[in-house]
Order: structure tokens, then C-alpha cells, then sequence
């Protein structure tokens, strides 16, 4: 029922009216009396008999007869309840969006064709004696954030998904075996394959979704890679096997490219879009045609991936690490883990792609939960544009203004050239707005409302300080440390940069894209596109040059993915350059984030080290920790001549605090949990034992 109360999240047994045999079928939605009061419910299941003892009462109403909560789809909302300690209504109000009469008695969209589904969602068979109401009937649909939470961390939860290893009855890796209950269409043609031939394992990957195996993958992205298309080629390959699939991508400007590729491959009509920006009608209407089988293919935003498809044989999400995945209504799920678990349960196959690596989908590979789909360092070297990044000692010998420069003569150079080669240039800024951060212009000390102690920003150049917490104005302000009415920018913000770069290059028109205002594409020609991270419009021919400012920004951010978040926000900036002439600069070469993204390296693969931050999250959070880059090896026996080795010691051991014994131990694994003192000969002397060494460390 839809109720909010924790211990009522269970079934309830209710009778059913002779009158509403027909219609009360499971999936339907219904209204029970419960309480005293009206409520809405789902009817998950009919049986003969109830295991309740006492008085029982009908059901008031079946809402409509269309059975939109299918079998599968009840499953996973429990299991994504019970991942995610919440409500099962809770879920369901996030799987099954609100009803539309007038769409279900459209004469297109009629169940007519399509038989009700009497099949008993917890596997009990239908039978009009008795009915089993569930929670929750789905309330009014509440709109997405238009702007991905500052900081926001995806959530990660115990099970299949992510930090499991292979669960029993799991699918296959790439290439593996076939699924239990997936087969080819007899005569199926395999998918071309070759937009993967940069890829050595991508072929094998659309060979077993076109036999009807489960590969599960984690795909990085070439650059300029068109990963639309090449998931148009896994879902192709998964209809060629006579499957469906759903794919999750994060925003409207992504739906869109998919759309449109997958369009190209398909045809039109076998395949529909899932967002909320569709409105009620439109978004029930292509929820219908799911549920009732008329299109085997779903794609849209976090809210396709509750999305009911027949037979599904494959699972997909592009760009896991960006935040718009996460739900921000509870029970707080995230489209990447919520996918995963749906792999599990159906045995279909799952692909995890995007430019950069998530520390998610880098363990899904460590546990052996999928197979990694990569292209060899050759083809990465050669694909990647030319990097040079600034700030690191020969070209501050060359340069030394470039130290405190905003912008280094390295940068307004290749911006320079690119424009007089008639290609636009993108100018990344990490932060919004005008100026955001303020401070005096005597003592620098940074500038606070006097009523919230939060930051002053200015909107304009002409305009008046503002707190950007409570949006008091501070037209009197005065320094409170020495008095002072000036003022001077700390952190400058994409529109003043906009208004330099415009001063300094007059002739050159100069378009910004931000969350005012995103752009989708800008046409070719001499430009400057000074975008947000994030709101990259793509240029036609691509960018001549791309200049990333205040990267600093993005690493000192108060969040523990910060530098997983900064890499993956350059790596999508850096992709849009062009092949040939594409420069990219940053004033953090000393950076690990810098040096892995100039040699194109994805995070968390094996050629790079794991994420620190996000290492430190799986540890405090799931009891999980990293493997070192260099296994800690403890000092070795020193036996005087005629001391034989013991097999318990193998040569390695560790002294105990007594100093009298020694604990054995595995040549680069350190010792065990408890200590097992090992039998010295006479005469063999053990080695000191090490110093502590304390380490202070801060987190910034």
C-alpha cells in the first residue's frame, strides 16, 4: 500500500470482487481500504488460499486494467529496496510513471493485441479467489534537477553490482557462455563489426550478444571516439539475437546523439525515448509501448532504468561517473548499480562505457565481474591530440610570468593560431557567473555577508556585491580587517572571462554555454567558446585549440572524488579537439591527473593508479581496500652457516614484539591476521625490527 511507514512495507491479503475478476489481473493498479482510509496499492499476485487467519477484506476498485508493473520489473524494485534500505513504494514510484487515461484509450496504444499478463509476480499462479495488494501506486511525477549537485557522490551499495565478485548463476564475461533463457533468432546476420576493430575484444563482445550470451564489459572510449554509434552497434547486435536492451545515458544532449544513431541503425519505430522532459502523455505513451512488447529497445535518462522490456539481453550506461545519474529522491539509487542488479537478475549482458573509468567500474574489473574493453596503447598514442601542459620548470624558466598568469603566452599563442587558421577555440572555466568569489583589495581578505558569513559575488561589472548563500545585497560593504570599500576578484567566473578574451581578440565573436544557456553545436569558423564543464557545445571539423583554465578549481574541490570528477571533466574537453591541430593546456602539470591525461591512460586502469580518494571511500564504507602499487615486503632471516630454513618461515618472516619469534608470512603480502611464531634453530638470528614511521598527512 502506499503508505510511508517502514514496518507496513510488506503484502497484504485482499478478496476479490466476482465483479472485478476480469480486470483485477496482476500489475493493475488498485485502491484498498486499509486503515479507515482509501489507499492506493498494486496487486502483485492471486492465489486460492491466504495464510491469514482473520477476517479479510475487497478490494474497492481496480484504477485501470492495464497490467503496467510487469513480473520483472517488481522483482528489482525489491531488491533495489532492499540494496537501498527503502520503501518498495518508494521505488515503484520511480519505475512506473503516473497514469494517463487518456493515453491508455488511445487506439494505438490499446492492450487489445496484447494479452494481460496473468503471470503472478512473486510466482504464485493467477486465480480469482483471493489477491495480494503490494505498495505502491505511483505519485505525481517530480521533474530532474536541471543541474548535477555540487560534490554529489554516486551511491554505492553492497551486492552484484559493484564490489561483488562473481555471484552464483552470474553471466559471462565477454565471450563466455550462453545465458539460461536467451537464444539467437534463427537467421540472424551479425552486426559489422567494424567501429570496434580498435578495440581487440570488441568483436568478441558483439558476437556474444548477437549468439544470445551475457558478456558484461567495461568499455573506455577512445578519443574522438562516435559512442553513440558503437552503442547502436551492441544494440543491434542484441535485436539481431532476438533480445532487447536498455540504455541509460545522463542528460538530453546525449539522448539525443543515441537517439538519432540509433535511429540510423534500427530504422524508425523500433525503439523509444524515456525522459522527463517528455511530459505525462508523451512519457506514458513510450512506456506503454514498452510494456505491451511493440518496441524491443528503450534508451532515456535514470528514468528508463526501471524501463519493462521483453526478453532482455543487454544493459548499458554511458558516462557512469556523471552525478545527473543519481537519484535525488528516495531511496537514492544510482542508474549504474540499479542496472547491474537488473543484469544479475535477467542473466543478460551488461556494458559500462565513457571516456574516463569510474573506481565503480575499475572494481568491477578487479573482482572479475566483467572483462575490460580497451583499445592497445599504440592506437591510444596515436589517436589522442597533442597535449602540452603548462606550469612545469623549463617553460617557467622561458616564461616566468606564466607562474601567476591566468592565461600563459603557451596558450594565447595556440589560441592565436588556431584563429587565424579559421577553427574555433574552447576556453573550459570551472566556475560560473561573473566573479564568484571577491575579497579586499587591500589587505586580500576574502569578502563575507555580514549576516551568513557566506561568500560576496558579483553579478556584473556594474553590478553589486551579493551573497551567493542568502542573495542579500552588500551594497555598503566594508573590510572587516582593515576597513577597506575596494574590492578585486579571487576566483574570476566564465562570463568576466568572456569579456577578457573578448577584449583581447576584438574581431572574433565570442559565445558562452553554461547553465543560463547550454549550446549544443556551434557551426565552424573563427571562434571563442567559453563553456562551463559539462556544457561543451561540439564544433563542426572540431576545436583548433583547447585551453582549460583554473584547473585548479576542479582538484581542491571539498569532495573525495574530486580528482576522478576534474579527469573525467578534461577528458571530455580534451575529446573535443580536432585530430590534427588540437592543443590542450592546464596550469597543473605536476598533477597525476595532468601526467595520466596527457598520456591518455584512463583512470583506475592498470597502467594508472586507483583514485585515492575513492580507495579511501570503498575502505571506510565496505571494508574493501586497494592493492598496493608496490607489495610491502618484510626483511628477511640472516641464518648464521649451518642454520637450515625453516618451510614455516620461507625465508621471510616478521620478528614479533617479544623479539623472541617470528610470524610467517607470504612473500609480498604481509603477515596474517594473527601471529604464528615459527621455530628457530639454534643459532639463527632474526632481524631487527623496523622502525615506526609516522607520517602526518592533510586532506585539502
Amino acid at each position: 500500500m502506499d503508505v510511508p511507514l517502514a514496518h507496513l512495507d510488506r503484502p497484504f491479503d485482499y478478496l476479490v470482487p466476482a465483479e472485478l475478476d476480469d480486470v483485477a489481473v496482476p500489475g493493475t493498479r488498485v485502491k484498498v481500504r486499509f486503515a479507515g482510509q482509501l489507499v492506493d496499492g498494486w496487486l502483485l499476485s492471486r492465489a486460492d488460499d491466504s495464510g491469514h487467519t482473520g477476517r479479510l477484506a475487497y478490494l474497492e476498485k481496480v484504477v485501470s486494467p492495464e497490467p503496467v508493473l510487469a513480473p520483472e520489473i517488481a522483482r528489482l524494485a525489491r531488491a533495489v529496496a532492499d540494496r537501498y534500505a527503502g520503501n518498495l513504494a518508494d521505488v515503484l514510484r520511480l519505475a512506473v510513471p503516473p497514469r494517463h487515461a487518456r493515453v491508455e484509450k488511445e487506439p494505438h496504444t490499446t492492450g487489445a493485441s496484447v494479452p494481460p499478463d496473468a503471470t503472478a509476480l512473486d510466482g504464485v499462479a493467477a486465480n480469482p479467489a483471493t489477491a495480494r495488494a503490494g505498495s505502491t501506486a505511483p505519485g505525481p511525477a517530480v521533474p530532474e534537477p536541471a543541474e548535477p549537485a555540487v560534490g554529489a557522490e554516486p551511491a554505492v551499495a553492497a551486492g552484484p553490482a559493484v564490489g561483488a565478485g562473481p555471484a552464483v548463476g552470474a553471466g559471462p564475461a565477454v565471450g563466455a557462455g550462453p545465458a539460461v533463457a536467451a537464444g539467437p533468432t534463427v537467421g540472424a546476420e551479425p552486426v559489422d563489426p567494424r567501429g570496434w576493430r580498435d578495440y581487440p575484444t570488441g568483436p568478441a563482445l558483439l558476437r556474444a550478444l548477437t549468439d544470445g550470451r551475457a558478456p558484461r564489459a567495461v568499455w573506455s572510449a577512445l578519443p574522438g571516439e562516435d559512442w553513440a554509434a558503437r552503442y547502436a552497434d551492441a544494440v543491434a547486435a542484441t535485436v539481431a539475437g532476438g533480445r532487447g536492451a536498455v540504455v541509460v545515458v545522463a542528460d538530453a544532449r546525449d539522448l539525443d546523439r543515441l537517439d538519432a544513431a540509433l535511429t540510423g541503425v534500427l530504422g524508425p519505430g523500433r525503439h523509444v525515448s524515456l525522459s522527463a522532459a517528455l511530459g505525462p502523455a508523451r512519457r506514458y505513451r513510450a512506456f506503454l509501448a514498452a510494456r505491451r512488447g511493440q518496441v524491443p529497445v528503450v534508451i532515456g535518462t535514470r528514468a528508463a532504468m526501471f524501463a519493462p522490456v521483453e526478453r532482455l539481453g543487454l544493459v548499458a550506461v554511458w558516462d557512469d561517473g556523471d552525478d545527473l545519474h543519481s537519484e535525488p529522491r528516495a531511496p537514492y539509487p544510482h542508474a549504474r548499480d540499479v542496472l547491474l542488479t537488473r543484469a544479475q537478475l535477467a542473466e543478460a549482458g551488461a556494458l559500462v562505457g565513457g571516456y574516463a573509468r569510474t573506481a565503480e567500474a575499475q572494481l568491477l574489473l578487479e573482482t572479475g565481474w566483467a572483462r575490460e574493453v580497451v583499445a592497445d596503447r599504440a592506437t591510444v598514442r596515436a589517436r589522442i591530440p597533442a597535449i602540452a601542459p603548462t606550469g612545469d620548470d623549463p617553460q617557467l624558466a622561458r616564461d616566468p610570468g606564466a607562474a601567476t598568469a591566468r592565461l600563459p603566452s603557451l596558450a594565447w599563442t595556440a589560441a592565436r593560431d588556431a584563429l587565424r587558421a579559421d577553427l574555433p577555440v574552447l576556453v573550459q572555466v570551472p566556475r560560473r557567473g561573473y566573479l564568484p568569489s571577491i575579497s579586499c583589495a587591500d589587505c586580500r581578505t576574502p569578502a563575507r555577508c555580514a549576516h551568513c558569513a557566506g561568500p560576496l559575488a558579483l553579478p556584473s561589472a556594474g553590478g553589486t556585491p551579493a551573497c551567493r548563500w542568502c542573495a542579500r545585497v552588500a551594497a555598503a560593504y566594508a573590510c572587516p580587517e582593515c576597513g577597506g570599500r575596494r574590492l578585486r576578484a579571487a576566483v574570476t567566473g566564465a562570463r568576466r572571462t568572456a569579456e577578457e578574451l573578448g577584449r583581447a581578440f576584438p574581431d572574433v565573436p565570442v559565445r558562452t554555454s553554461g547553465r543560463e544557456e547550454v549550446l549544443t553545436d556551434v557551426p565552424g569558423g573563427a571562434a571563442l567558446v567559453v563553456a562551463t564543464p559539462g556544457a561543451e557545445p561540439t564544433a563542426e571539423g572540431g576545436y583548433g585549440a583547447v585551453l582549460l583554465l583554473d584547473s585548479w578549481a576542479l582538484l581542491t574541490r571539498a569532495d573525495l572524488r574530486a580528482g576522478e570528477e576534474a579527469l573525467r571533466r578534461w577528458l571530455a574537453a580534451r575529446l573535443a579537439a580536432a585530430p590534427a591541430a588540437a592543443w590542450w593546456w592546464s596550469p597543473t602539470a605536476r598533477s597525476p591527473r595532468c601526467r595520466r591525461c596527457c598520456a591518455g591512460t584512463p583512470p583506475g586502469s592498470p597502467a594508472g593508479n586507483w583514485p585515492s580518494a575513492a580507495s579511501w571511500v570503498f575502505r571506510r564504507r565496505y571494508g574493501w581496500r586497494a592493492s598496493p602499487a608496490r607489495p610491502r615486503r618484510w626483511p628477511t632471516c640472516s641464518p648464521r652457516p649451518g642454520c637450515p630454513a625453516t618451510p614455516r618461515c620461507s625465508g621471510r618472516c616478521r620478528p614479533t614484539r617479544g623479539g623472541s619469534g617470528c610470524w610467517s608470512g607470504c612473500p609480498g603480502r604481509g603477515p596474517p591476521r594473527s601471529p604464528r611464531p615459527c621455530t628457530r634453530p639454534p643459532g639463527c638470528v632474526p632481524p631487527a625490527r623496523p622502525p615506526t614511521r609516522f607520517v602526518s598527512r592533510s586532506i585539502r
